[in-house]
């Protein structure tokens, strides 16, 4: 089909046939009188909605309020599924779309390898080599999806692509209906909610199908690419790193256990893929000895083969390749590992690292180089090189997280079973930094045999020990980072390095050295101010300054998204980790130390998130120094990395966004100037934002009555528990389910708060010329435009019509009734004040096919709302009903799949 013709008329079109399905599918399963009843449902809701019709605004009410538990339950699975198919069929058009422009020619997106790579200068080859991007997955306490249900998407995914198929005959296509008819009869028939609560076990599971759907093939190609742009090996540019099973902070259900587990779970992954492209590549190369030139390496891999089948006596690749698998069999073997591939042909000795397969295969590589076979060399054998360099033995590099309150916890307690401090928690800085030094310098351990410690401290230890058995056992690529939550001093970077020394991971002495990285996390607003005078400090400590000598004298820094934007409001977030940036890359130029930011971004903008290329692009200059660390969470993993050739373009998005950033670090337009008005603004929609969720009574009974923050709290999406302590206060709850809860209730108030407030009090102080330079800071400065772009984005997800629905859940009329009244106003004034600022009359105008799919999937959300709303007030009034309970979470389920990224 011409890409020209109605581009949008084959995602109807797929939508349209999965309605279709779906239909019937409730049809055959619920009955007509079910299907009968979603139907006028479904079109009154886009009657009311696209049609702005009261009358079927007020019949929708009326047939959805009286609905027994049951119909309840079947409608929001209905629409429920309309939204997951929906979003099938929106990301089979991104990628049918793609394909279409490169088709026709078109010039690549600058977020691509294409793009990045294409009419480059004869200079980016050279500058690429150090280019290397780590997104690392988290586990998530608002993914409400199952693996069962994502895996039938994907097959739905798989036969909607089947049938796009130029060749495709009629009996295909008919035969590619009923597969969907299939797959959808059994995600009706499938359990949408998980039947128990998510362990970790589960959560690594979950993340680790990402590496079958995506990681494997995408990683390597991408490396492959990169390789033969620039003419010869770099470092693998994309690594993809892990915090499932390593990070405690807050979830004590991870345990040394459970790293043990994650590890050994992730090298059955990688190994299974070793031993599946080794024997295929056994396959693929039966050359023979007698027709093509060997060196004289490979001749030896093939003499120490345990095959000596005569079939194979001249086929000295073969028998190289069947040595090859015997010996990863073995190593396999020796790590503990199951596999599922065929036995090994003879007994081997194991590799004693990955750089002995992987120098293996470089002797095949040469080889078939040096006989003239270089095309051979560059097809399965080149994309195995390159994964045995992405994945080694470990698959992801796990990093281990802690908040710094445990590491005192654990500190204290070893300095008083040693006698070297009996209570650390009293002393001063200064006091403890010295003590921590003197540890620091002194081959004496602190832990003893002897001594009783605490289940904190024990579990601590342990998951220490874990790390270090792993980093001998895997090599040092298995735990590269320990990140320190509310790191707020020197001494809290010290702590871990001291419990690095106990396990073996930190080397004393007067220069000590370490294996790990010791990542200090900040996230709130006092913590990012406090960033670059911490630093500075470390830097100035000679044993500190040794340490990250130690580790090619380049220092990771984590900033925090989510809590500073809890803290502050999204404008002062933004703006304080902007500021932080920046000063850090002062500090960290003076002290002559290379800097790596690890961006802890969430899923939704009141979390950091938003397009990952434009917030790349938006950093301070000079913030991104070739290497680039940022994580991937929730429902965003799966919209992303599920779909392999979706995942592999917003690899190939971070890759090129920080290749750019690296490359053009010019300061950005208006530099001063700008700075000075984000100041006044940020300060005047921080001082808004906290009147609002600090500083009004009533405020925290009005979120927990009015979103469904405590039904969230049960549903079995997640090991960690939603507050950090047991308490109600805002301060407590973790920002994840924060956040997730205004967007269930279609507020998104984390995301906008208070911009209209400081537009407003810049505008008022500067006037008109307040106006002027935000259109300019609009205009030419990357970080306000991308903020401003990810605002557009949400405030267009909002519903304050809907929210005032919820406004009735709360019991205090008047309550309710003052803060949705301030919610309401600052909402129109962050709309009017985003309107004026960049000329637009309407959201996301300029992207129309966002506008566009989110247009057309609020019909679909409207009646999860109000049967949440409703189910909800019957469940707080006492109706136990599980069916009840079973809605409720079902609704949430669904409108989590309906705005795609609101955790």
């Amino acid at each position: 089909m011409d890409p020209s013709h109605d581009k949008d008329e084959r995602l109807a079109e797929d939508i349209r046939l999965l309605g279709r399905i779906l239909g019937d599918t409730i049809r055959t399963f619920e009955g007509d009188a079910a299907f009968d009843l979603v139907e006028e449902i479904r079109q009154l809701a886009v009657a009311s909605r696209r049609l702005e019709d009261t009358e079927s605004r007020q019949r929708l009410e009326d047939i959805l309020n009286p609905l027994t538990p049951e119909q309840a339950v079947a409608v929001v699975r209905a629409f429920s599924y309309f939204s997951l198919l929906a979003n099938i069929a929106e990301d089979r058009h991104h990628v049918r779309r793609h394909r279409d422009h490169q088709r026709a020619g078109a010039k690549p997106l600058p977020s691509t390898l294409r793009g990045l790579l294409a009419g480059a200068d004869p200079g980016l080859a050279a500058r690429l080599d150090g280019i290397r991007v780590f997104p690392v997955l988290t586990a998530h306490p608002t993914e409400v999806q199952r693996k069962s249900t994502l895996d039938a998407q994907l097959a739905v995914a798989d036969w909607l692509a089947r049938r796009d198929a130029a060749e495709a005959l009629p009996e295909e296509l008919a035969r590619a209906e009923v597969e969907l008819r299939r797959l959808i009869a059994t995600l009706w028939q499938t359990r949408m909610l998980r039947a128990v609560k998510l362990g970790v076990r589960d959560e690594i599971e979950n993340a680790l199908a990402y590496f079958n759907y995506t990681f494997i093939d995408a990683v390597p190609r991408i490396a492959a690419e990169v390789e033969a742009f620039v003419g010869h090996a770099v470092p693998t540019p994309v690594a993809v790193g892990s915090w499932v099973g390593g990070d405690r902070d807050g979830n004590p259900f991870v345990t040394a256990e459970m790293l043990e587990a994650a590890f050994r779970r992730q090298g059955e992954i990688a190994f299974d893929h070793y031993l599946g492209e080794v024997h295929a590549l056994g396959a693929e190369l039966p050359l023979s000895r007698l027709l093509t030139k060997l060196t004289p390496d490979l001749e030896s891999l093939a003499e120490a083969s345990p095959d000596r089948a005569p079939p194979r006596k001249d086929e000295p690749y073969r028998r190289a390749l069947t040595g090859i698998y015997a010996r990863l069999a073995a190593t396999a073997e020796a790590l503990g590992l199951r596999h599922t591939h065929r036995m090994a042909v003879g007994t081997a000795q194991p590799y004693a690292s990955p750089g002995e397969f992987a120098a293996a295969l470089d002797v095949i590589d040469a080889s078939l180089r040096a006989g003239g076979l270089g095309m051979l060399a560059e097809g399965r054998l080149c994309l195995l090189r390159k994964s045995v360099l992405a994945f080694g033995f470990h698959l992801a590099t796990v990093d281990l997280r802690q908040n710094s309150d445990v590491h005192e916890q654990v500190i204290a307690e070893l300095m008083r079973s040693a006698g070297v401090a009996d209570d650390y928690t009293c002393l001063g800085e200064p006091e403890r930094e010295a003590l921590l030094l003197a540890e620091l310098a002194s081959p004496r351990p602190l832990r003893s045999a002897f001594a009783e410690y605490s289940e904190v401290a024990r579990g601590e230890l342990a998951i220490f020990d874990a790390a270090a058995a792993a980093v001998k056992r895997l090599g040092p690529d298995a735990i590269r980072q320990c990140v320190i939550s509310k790191a707020g001093s020197v001494s809290d970077l010290l702590e871990v390095a001291v419990m690095l020394k106990e396990v073996g991971l930190a080397t004393p002495g007067a220069r000590p050295a370490s294996r790990l990285q010791i990542v200090p996390l900040f996230e709130t607003i006092a913590d990012l101010r406090a960033a670059p005078a911490t630093m500075e400090r470390w830097f100035a400590i000679p044993a500190a300054r040794a340490l990250v000598a130690s580790l090619g004298d380049r220092q990771e820094v984590m900033l925090g998204y989510s809590d500073s934007n809890k803290d502050g409001g999204y404008v002062t977030s933004n703006w304080e980790l902007y500021k932080a940036e920046t000063e850090l890359v002062r500090v960290f130029a003076t002290a002559a130390v290379g800097l790596r930011f690890f961006h802890g971004r969430g899923g939704t903008v009141g979390r950091g998130g938003g397009p990952s290329y434009d917030a790349i692009l938006a950093q301070p200059p000079g913030s991104v120094q070739a290497e680039l660390r940022l994580t991937e969470q929730g429902e965003v993993i799966a919209s992303k990395y599920a779909n392999r050739e979706i995942g592999r373009r917003n690899l190939e998005a971070l890759f090129a966004a920080t290749a750019r950033a690296t490359l053009d670090a010019r300061p950005h337009a208006g530099h001063q100037e700008f700075h000075a008005a984000m100041e006044s603004l940020s300060a005047a929609a921080m001082a808004a934002y906290r009147d609002l969720v600090y500083g009004t009574a009533g405020f925290v009974d009005y979120f927990r009555a009015t979103t469904p923050i405590n039904e969230i709290a049960e549903l079995n999406i997640g090991s960690r528990p939603a507050s950090r302590k047991k308490s109600q206060a805002i301060e407590d709850l973790r920002a994840i389910p924060w956040v997730f809860s205004w967007a269930q209730c279609r507020v998104m108030l984390p995301g906008w708060y208070g911009f209209g407030s400081g537009v407003r009090a810049m505008v008022e102080r500067e006037g008109s010329g307040g106006r002027e330079l935000l259109a300019r800071m609009w205009a030419e400065w990357p970080f306000f435009r991308a903020m401003l772009s990810n605002l557009d984005m949400l405030l267009a997800k909002s519903d304050l019509s809907v929210a005032a629905r919820y406004r009735d859940l709360v019991p205090d009329a008047a309550l309710a009734a003052q803060i949705y009244g301030r919610i309401r106003a600052e909402f129109d004034a962050t709309v009017a004040a985003l309107f004026e600022i960049t000329g637009s009359s309407a959201f996301l105008e300029a992207n129309p096919a966002l506008a566009r799919s989110i247009r057309n999937r609020f019909p679909y959300l409207d009646p999860l709302n109000h049967l949440q709303i409703e189910l909800l007030k019957r469940h707080r009034a006492g109706d136990t009903e599980e069916r009840v309970k079973n809605g409720i979470h079902l609704s949430i389920n669904g409108l989590a799949a309906g705005l795609r990224n609101s955790g």
